[in-house]
């Protein structure tokens, strides 16, 4: 076992000859985290990576409604990879009452609700109920319920949701 032996030698076509155009393909049928790990293997996957149609195919068909609730110039001059990155984390809307974020796998729309942005029967009576502050909720602040026999909740959203299958 010499110092030649031990030299890799190509003896053909490697993962980096094979045309962007095809990567792009296969990354059509990945996941996002899936095309991210790709994209780390070779210059042509990370070319494939960043193409706007491979990125504009992950982004739900409604996401120019996403990116209206934040300020032009945070997404203005983006890629379509960047986009998709911006709005996998969460976007207050309606006075910070609410979030919107896409899920980072899926691409699907997910929605958080404060209690503040809902009607709770007996909420403004202390008698039964309290604010409370913590960090565990994503608000920074949680509805507790001391007492009482009953309650109802009702919210509304004002939001244009894509076709899919939601969970409350």
């Amino acid at each position: 076992m010499g110092a030649s032996s031990s030299k890799l030698t190509r003896n053909g076509p490697g993962l980096g000859d094979i045309p962007e155009n095809c990567v792009a393909c296969v990354f059509m049928y990945l996941t996002p985290p899936e095309i991210c790990n790709l994209a780390r293997l070779n210059r042509a996957f990370r070319g494939a990576a960043s193409s706007d149609t491979i990125w504009e195919s992950k982004l739900p068909h409604n996401y120019q409604h996403l990116l209206h609730l934040m300020p032009p110039e945070r997404y203005q001059h983006l890629c379509k990879k960047d986009i998709y990155a911006l709005l996998s984390r969460p976007v207050p809307f309606d006075d910070g009452n609410k979030e919107v974020w896409l899920d980072m796998v899926t691409g699907r729309v997910c929605v958080s609700i404060s209690a503040k942005a809902m009607s709770i029967t007996g909420i403004d009576d202390r008698r039964y109920w309290n604010w409370i502050p913590t960090e565990e909720s994503r608000f920074n602040i949680a509805a507790y319920l001391q007492h009482i026999w009953w309650f109802e909740v009702d919210g509304f959203v004002n939001f244009p949701f894509p076709a899919d299958i939601y969970t409350l």
